[in-house]
């Protein structure tokens, strides 16, 4: 099952979303992907990962243009600040989903509560995808 995360920046929610639906299932291919890709994936979110023993540190941020010409069965969209547009996907996709999270890169302070920040997200963003997945994912996987 191949499956796209998008977002803005394709620096922090979704490669925290690509990183924890490609733990729970090896068969699955999971992707991500930005309209503006920043230059690397936030520090924070590496930390953040790492503390579930899920390792980001190797993602890059890409461009959404390096997907269109794929097929999907999910495509995933996590962006939700009302100051920021969701990406479209004009690619081939079978099922579109939009979880939406905070930005936590937009979080400011001092580093204890931008990584506190950085938690929440991603324990929001595991408990969704957590369940998309033994909801959703899994039942289509089975023989």
């Amino acid at each position: 099952m191949r499956i796209l995360i998008l977002c803005t920046g394709n620096s922090c929610r979704s490669q925290m979303a690509q990183g924890i639906l490609s733990s729970l299932d090896s068969r699955l291919e999971v992707f991500s992907a930005g309209t503006s890709p920043g230059q690397e994936v936030h520090p924070f979110a590496i930390r953040a990962m790492n503390e579930l023993g899920i390792d980001i540190s190797m993602y890059r941020p890409k461009a959404v243009g390096l997907f269109l010409d794929k097929a999907f069965d999910y495509l995933i969209t996590v962006c939700d600040d009302a100051k920021e547009n969701c990406p479209v996907f004009s690619g081939r996709v079978s099922h579109r989903l939009h979880l939406g999270f905070d930005d936590p890169a937009a979080v400011t302070g001092s580093p204890a509560f931008i990584l506190a920040e950085f938690r929440r997200v991603r324990d929001e963003i595991k408990n969704q995808l957590d369940s998309f997945y033994l909801q959703t994912i899994r039942k289509g996987l089975q023989p």
